[in-house]
């Protein structure tokens, strides 16, 4: 595998992970022992945390549930902290996607630490350092994409300025991950495949970008390799035990990649997108992803034919091929197609038009994942990776 850059890394995850079928039923148990009064973070229909709130009351766990209706915004996270702060919570347990787990997060860091949560966001707030940690936080998802029961941060979005920012500290990290593929089953199709290419990105971004480590790499392969077989399964039958196990395994490691890693350009133009736009954070990555790939080999053949990046653009071609003589441009093709497959729409579909695309690329290029892309983009390949998702 070919080495990019000196080899200085760090790695920090949940303090402790339980993964397999079934594995929710540790919840309870789990609970008992963080705290007496539990808030459940779920999504809008709380009855899909039924199974988890019977475990709790079976463990003798009392608990007060928040539901979040969408991405969660600020004031999602405010109401949030003060239910839990009203009913005297000790203790947040995040059940569902990337959203519900990110507001669940946040709200663990609010129950501890004194001031405003604009003290503490990035960019529009004040960027002040969390200095408690988070009340224990338990983090059960519910979808097979984001890995956010595993990351350091919580993304949030402030409609006042059009802008998803980031909660974000060491301290914030779950004390326990509980991910139970049997609990992905009756994701829809059109979830399942925008999950899993969010999930895909993650595992692809990590391995090429220029944070890239021996550590993060091993994750990445195994989890590019676990998508590359299962996705399309997943998508095509829910109820595929192995392919769910599969996709829960890409996602999980992609979450431990990025949080020590980092992302890319996909990423990069993520973040406007999702501020500016009511279009799902996996559908915009995924709409992204193939147009990402072909832009970045071509500025690194361009600007930089010796990098070892262009290496690991075609053992990314072979993982997700399984052609021993696969090139980087067949990745590519193969990322194109499988989007296409799975029915990904372009983003002009949420109202994404050309009058929006100077202004998303001067967002997209201060992005914080934008840092880590493998080559530097110019102003006109990120036009033009826009303009080909649209």
């Amino acid at each position: 595998m070919t080495q990019i850059g000196e080899t200085i890394f760090e790695f920090a995850t949940a303090t402790r992970i339980i993964f397999g079928a079934g594995a929710v039923k540790d919840a309870g148990t789990i609970a008992k022992a963080l705290g007496n009064h539990v808030l459940v973070v779920t999504g809008r229909d709380t009855k899909r945390a039924g199974l988890l709130l019977k475990i709790l009351r079976e463990a003798g766990v009392t608990a007060t549930t928040f539901s979040v209706l969408s991405e969660p915004e600020l004031s999602t996270v405010e109401q949030g902290t003060a239910l839990a702060k009203r009913e005297k919570c000790d203790c947040v347990i995040g059940f569902g996607g990337g959203s519900v787990l990110d507001a669940a997060k946040a709200i663990a860091a609010m129950l501890t630490n004194e001031g405003a949560l604009l003290d503490y966001v990035e960019i529009i707030g004040r960027g002040k350092a969390l200095t408690k940690p988070s009340a224990p936080f338990v983090a059960i998802p519910t979808t097979a994409g984001t890995g956010s029961e595993v990351t350091r941060n919580a993304v949030l979005s402030s409609p006042e300025h059009k802008l998803k920012v980031s909660l974000r500290s060491p301290l914030m990290l779950a004390k326990v991950a509980i991910v139970d593929p049997e609990l992905t089953f009756e994701l829809p199709p059109a979830l399942t495949a925008s999950t899993g290419l969010d999930a895909l990105t993650q595992l692809i971004e990590p391995f090429v970008c220029s944070r890239a480590n021996p550590m993060t790499d091993g994750l990445c392969v195994e989890g590019m390799r676990c998508a590359a077989r299962s996705l399309r399964a997943a998508f095509t039958d829910g109820q595929n035990k192995s392919a769910r196990e599969d996709m829960a395994v890409a996602s999980l490691f992609g979450g431990l990649a990025l949080a020590n890693a980092g992302l890319g350009a996909v990423h990069g133009f993520a973040g406007p997108i999702g501020g500016m736009f009511p279009a799902p954070h996996g559908t915009i990555c995924a709409a992204l992803l193939p147009h990402v790939m072909a832009a970045n080999l071509r500025a690194l053949r361009q600007r930089a034919p010796e990098s070892g990046t262009l290496q690991r653009y075609d053992e990314t071609a072979r993982l997700l091929t399984g052609s021993v003589t696969a090139t980087a441009d067949d990745g590519m093709e193969w990322v194109c197609k499988l989007v296409a497959d799975l029915q990904i729409p372009r983003l002009g579909k949420y109202g994404i038009h050309e009058s929006h695309v100077a202004d998303l690329v001067a967002k997209a290029a201060n992005a914080s994942s934008m840092k880590a892309n493998p080559v530097a983009l110019t102003p006109d390949e990120l036009v033009g990776i826009l303009r080909l998702a649209l």
